[in-house]
């Protein structure tokens, strides 16, 4: 199994030990250099959390210097729950070391991605022992869903953000997502972001940064 080693992170505002951890996953060829980005913009409703934005363990021939979950060459729905399975262990093994380290449960973990980001926070968020606090999905997909139907599973609340001139994964994914994840029983909020390509908007933003501060708020 790959191991996450390294990244980029922001530690709490407000100074002290972590209460809450907030995991931001990359998309293809990107960097957690690139998505801690986000961070900033979140800690005002977040002093108290812990961001971790990893590095995927794969290199991304595609792109220089960025990295991968798993090599992307399509978007068959059987390649694309195959490489999110393929990927999990890494993500769940980091999870379970900073959990432990900061003494910390799945109540106080939000799963945020973008891209191929996404694709691994949906799966790793539903296929946890424990929910986690949220999950929050710019711009990607639901990979698979395998098995999930005929077996208790954890049902975080789940926050989809899509822009409709996505040229990349089209916001049709986001429908499909929304339809099979209440089929299933998982609560589900969405926002299409108009005019937007593949990308994450101020609107989008704050959408995300209220979605995982109120479910925190909720698993107090």
């Amino acid at each position: 199994m790959s191991k996450i080693v390294n990244g980029a992170s922001l530690k709490p505002r407000s100074g002290v030990r972590p209460k809450k951890i907030v995991l931001l996953l990359h998309g293809f060829g990107s960097s957690g250099t690139d998505m801690i980005a986000l961070a900033p913009h979140w800690q005002d409703a977040l002093p108290d959390a812990l961001f971790l934005a990893p590095h995927a363990p794969q290199r991304c021939r595609m792109m220089g210097s960025g990295y991968q979950w798993w090599g992307l060459s399509g978007l068959a729905p059987s390649a694309l729950a195959a490489g999110a399975a393929s990927a999990a262990p890494a993500i769940d093994a980091f999870i379970d070391r900073k959990l432990a380290e900061y003494d910390l449960s799945e109540a106080d973990l939000a799963l945020v991605g973008f891209s191929q980001g996404t694709m691994m926070a949906l799966h790793v968020g539903l296929r946890r022992p424990r929910a986690v606090a949220a999950v929050v999905g710019y711009s990607g997909m639901l990979t698979a869903t395998t098995g999930l139907a005929h077996s208790a599973f954890a049902k975080p609340p789940v926050l989809l953000v899509h822009g409709s001139a996505d040229p990349v994964v089209p916001v049709a994914a986001l429908h499909m997502a929304e339809s099979e994840l209440r089929r299933l029983g998982v609560e589900v909020t969405t926002h299409t972001s108009y005019g937007v390509p593949h990308t994450v908007d101020p609107v989008g933003l704050r959408l995300g940064k209220e979605f995982v501060a109120n479910a925190f708020r909720r698993k107090v």
